[in-house]
Parts: structure tokens; sequence; C-alpha cells
């Protein structure tokens, strides 16, 4: 039996946060600190980003499947899409592991989406509500497609292209 053991004083173990810094300064104790904004933008874009390629995918299962006369241009830009988003979401899950950072699972509560995710041992949720990943998706969208646009209009016409245009 101590001397501090009667004292009430000792019973609870409180410590300022000014003095825990110090003290895990002076023990070269690092404490994992949450995720910065542009580690949220990674764990934000790794979780919308598979949304985004299930919908491509739909669209061009339903462009396989229907009649056109464009039908092929149309397959074409869907896959090049597709094959941009892919990459896109391989090198953001790539950053992601190469920080240490896993999203483990998903929850849905009512109109919000939670995911899991452990950032350096900081343990936390990401909650993103159904209407902005909607509005998030699709100004996403817009900017591959946008994206893809501009790769078009840079890359001349194919010798047999120009040909038949000079012929009309």
């Amino acid at each position: 039996m101590s001397k501090l053991d009667g004292n009430e004083r000792w019973k609870t173990k409180m410590l300022l946060t000014e003095h825990q810094e110090d003290y895990d300064n002076t023990r070269g104790i690092k404490r994992s600190s949450g995720p910065t904004s542009e580690e949220l933008t990674l764990i934000r874009d790794s979780i919308l980003l598979p949304h985004l390629q299930t919908m491509v995918e739909r669209s061009l299962e339903d462009i396989e499947h229907s009649p056109g006369i464009l039908k092929r241009l149309h397959l074409m830009t869907a896959r090049i899409l597709l094959t941009r988003i892919t990459d896109d979401l391989y090198a953001i899950k790539r950053e992601l592991r190469r920080r240490n950072i896993k999203i483990l699972n998903d929850e849905q509560s009512e109109n919000v989406l939670y995911y899991h995710f452990v950032c350096r041992g900081y343990t936390d949720r990401f909650g993103i509500v159904r209407d902005v990943a909607r509005s998030e998706l699709s100004v996403r969208l817009a900017k591959y497609i946008k994206d893809l646009m501009a790769l078009l209009a840079q890359k001349p016409a194919p010798p047999a292209v120009q040909a038949e245009g000079e012929k009309g």
C-alpha cells in the first residue's frame, strides 16, 4: 500500500494536451493525426469512381444491345471513358496504399453512405449524402467527356477520311 492510495486526487489520471505533446516530443513518439484535405479528397474519389465506373459499364452494355448507325462511335467513346476512369481509380488506390490509408467497409443510413477508413492508425468514417454523390458523379462524368472531346478535337482526321471529304 502506497501513500497515494487514500488520496482521491490520484484516482483520475488527467493529462493536458500540451503536456502530452511535450511528453511525446521528448520520447520521440509520433501521434497519428487525421487525414489531410488532400487525403480526404483521395478517399472521396476512391468511393465515387467505382460508382461512375459501374454507370459507364451499364451504359456500355445498353449501347451494345441497341441498334443505330453511330453504335461503333458510342461504343468506342464509352470504352475510352471507362479506360480513363479505371486508370484514375487505379492511380488513386495506389496513392492510398502509398499513404497507408485503407477504406474498410460501407454502411447506408437513409440518405447517407458511410465508409470506414484507417489513415496511419487514425480510424474514422467518411459520410457522403446520396444527392451530393449524384451531383459529384455528374460533374465528374462531364469533366471526363470534356477531356475526351478536347482530345478528339486535337487529333487530325485519318488520310482516308480527308480524301473522302475532298471528293464531295
